[in-house]
């Protein structure tokens, strides 16, 4: 059942009633999408936010002819274009399913609604809490860490990622070339 993943993946950070996220799944729907099948068009309004049930996501923005990756999410993540979701204005974020993906889909109105319950205002908030510090984090490494240091820190925290998503995409979440990817694996090896 979708509620019970999602009440196992936030009991970390806060040990919410099964009862809190089964409202939360009544209000969605549990959508697929293929291998590189576009979530979030660039440029467009998100009107959802998702959490992913099976398979990876990433989100890009377009650059100078390439795609910068801002961020790579496997099962039991909560994803969305929070940029345009909580403006209300287009962004240049692009979503793509990276592997073959089963999300829950939940409409901006639904999640402005479980804002302004008690336990949704509580669980929005500690779910920003926890978005801004692990962008802070990447942010940080990617201003303070050589490429192979970024790459070891993800070898230990997330050895997931190297196993199931493309060399591309892994060189573009670290900001650098693939060629630097290859090349530091092989120093590394």
């Amino acid at each position: 059942m979708i509620e019970e993943t999602l009440k196992k993946a936030f009991d970390k950070y806060y040990e919410a009633p099964l009862k809190v996220w089964k409202h939360l799944t009544d209000l969605g729907e549990q959508v697929e999408y293929r291998k590189k099948e576009i979530i979030k068009h660039p440029h467009k309004k998100e009107q959802f936010g998702y959490f992913l049930i099976k398979g990876a996501i990433g989100t890009f923005v377009w650059n100078n002819d390439n795609y910068i990756c801002l961020d790579l999410l496997i099962e039991n993540d909560f994803f969305g274009d929070d940029l345009s979701l909580f403006s209300g204005k287009p962004s240049s974020i692009e979503i793509i399913a990276l592997e073959n993906s089963s999300v829950l889909k939940i409409s901006k109105s639904n999640i402005d609604k479980l804002r302004k319950t008690q336990m949704g205002s509580l669980l929005f908030s500690i779910g920003d809490q926890k978005a801004y510090v692990e962008k802070e984090k990447r942010q940080i490494e990617l201003m303070t860490q050589t490429a192979e240091e970024r790459y070891s820190n993800l070898i230990e925290s997330r050895p997931e990622l190297i196993q199931r998503i493309s060399q591309k995409d892994i060189a573009s979440y670290l900001g650098i070339s693939t060629q630097s990817l290859s090349r530091i694996r092989r120093k590394i090896k």
